[in-house]
């Protein structure tokens, strides 16, 4: 099974920590070039320094804002002038909105949700569309959310963005097949992040339980009855982007220790 990735270009955002940085040190070690992709400099400096490159790869970072769609633009596609390399791999994965019920959420909380995740993957997906054409290899995985099979209590906002961005894959899934180029979701279940610990915290100060007890109540949900590592997500990922999942594409996949409730 060809799982090789050397040779290839991959752009991976949100990889200053947790499922974006198991990710890009994941793709490195099956020999990719990785670019990385998150808004703190400092944070990216140092996982740059973490990347294997055993097969002589060359790593980058941009430091961009992922609040800022047009901001976003203009660094992609300044960043691919100035380097003239076209990418074979794009890993969109975008920190979560706030959590809270869908009927308190504001119009703003909306817009800024949408633009941070549907309206920068586009950017993305469109500046590097082209270049995945002529190198006749692409591969765009979406890292989203479970919500996307069964919407998640108080992730109200968050529950509606995923699913928006599940259908937005689906239908570029299908218009581009014919280039060879495949588009997938991996949805996470509860991952040890710092965004799941914010989520325990909320949970807790709610229910006015410690938060080990709450954290001992999520676990007993899961059938494997534990959380995801961040390493694990980024396996699933890494398969996907591979030539070995060359005929998959348009799917949702759950890497959640079994907890979602549906098939």
């Amino acid at each position: 099974m060809n799982l090789s990735l050397l040779h290839k270009n991959a752009l991976v955002c949100g990889s200053s920590a947790g499922i974006g940085k198991a990710t890009a040190i994941a793709l490195a070690t099956l020999g990719a070039n990785i670019t990385l992709v998150a808004r703190n400099e400092e944070k990216l400096k140092k996982v740059i320094q973490e990347l294997p490159v055993a097969g002589d790869q060359q790593h980058d970072y941009w430091v961009a804002d992922f609040s800022q769609p047009n901001e976003l633009k203009k660094i992609v596609e300044s960043a691919l002038v100035v380097s003239q390399k076209n990418y074979h791999i794009l890993i969109n994965n975008t920190g979560g909105p706030a959590a809270g019920p869908a009927i308190d959420a504001s119009s703003e909380q909306f817009t800024a949700a949408f633009a941070s995740h549907l309206l920068c993957n586009h950017i993305l997906v469109q500046a590097l569309v082209e270049g995945m054409k002529k190198e006749k290899y692409g591969r765009i995985v979406n890292v989203i959310s479970t919500s996307v099979k069964i919407p998640l209590q108080g992730l109200g906002v968050s529950n509606i963005m995923r699913g928006a961005v599940a259908n937005w894959s689906k239908t570029l899934a299908t218009e581009l097949a014919s280039f060879g180029i495949t588009v997938n979701n991996v949805l996470p279940g509860a991952t040890a992040t710092e965004r799941l610990d914010t989520i325990i915290q909320n949970k807790s100060t709610k229910a006015a339980k410690s938060t080990a007890e709450m954290t001992i109540e999520m676990q007993h949900e899961i059938p494997m009855k534990r959380f995801g590592m961040p390493e694990e997500i980024a396996n699933a990922i890494a398969f996907l982007v591979s030539p070995a999942a060359s005929y998959i594409t348009g799917i949702n996949l759950p890497v959640d220790g079994g907890r979602t409730g549906s098939l």
